[in-house]
């Protein structure tokens, strides 16, 4: 494997997406789990989304001796006591479309005043012999009255960010890489990279 192979150890299509899109610009080769069919599924034990992203990017360096990125993400609302926070992705089964999941929190939040929330990334980088890093930021938004937008993925739809008065599915990639939880998140691992490689 060359130097600057990066595995984003994700098997999320939309995820993968946004990490080429940030990382193969500044020269990185991004593989994901689908390249290492077997890699066996990996545990998130973790009850924070800093301890789920390490555990999923140790595991990929730890088996393959190679350098690894997990993101752990999800979307905290205030009146839900910040679920479905770490359980974002499995929140309502794993296999429930993103449709039914955002209908249901709009239900859920039909008569709350507090419609705050906030998009939190973790991003764990792990190499070989070293201890992870990580970096976190969040997008703070407020959810929707209805979904709106066909861009993104997961909740974006109804997850609105007030200073563009638009959802994130209506923003372009650009604008969202800009705002985003995981654009803030990127950037901060990109200027660490910057200067591991000098």
């Amino acid at each position: 494997m060359e130097k600057n192979t990066i595995v984003v150890a994700s098997t999320n299509q939309g995820k993968i997406r946004e990490f080429k899109e940030m990382l193969e610009p500044k020269g990185y080769v991004v593989k994901c789990l689908a390249d290492f069919p077997d890699m066996p599924e990996t545990e998130e034990t973790g009850t924070t989304f800093e301890e789920n992203a390490v555990i999923k990017a140790q595991a990929v360096t730890d088996r393959y001796q190679i350098m690894a990125i997990a993101d752990d993400s999800g979307l905290e609302i205030d009146a839900l006591d910040k679920n479905p926070g770490v359980h974002s992705a499995r929140w309502l089964g794993h296999d429930t479309p993103y449709d039914i999941k955002n209908q249901k929190v709009l239900e859920l939040l039909k008569d709350k005043k507090d419609r705050t929330c906030r998009y939190v990334c973790a991003i764990a980088i792990t190499r070989v012999g070293e201890e992870p890093v990580v970096f976190c930021d969040t997008c703070e938004c407020v959810i929707a009255q209805q979904p709106k937008g066909n861009n993104g993925f997961g909740f974006d739809p109804i997850v609105y960010y007030e200073p563009y008065q638009k959802t994130m599915a209506e923003m372009t990639k650009e604008e969202k890489n800009g705002v985003s939880h995981r654009g803030k998140a990127v950037k901060k691992l990109e200027a660490w990279l910057a200067n591991e490689a000098h």
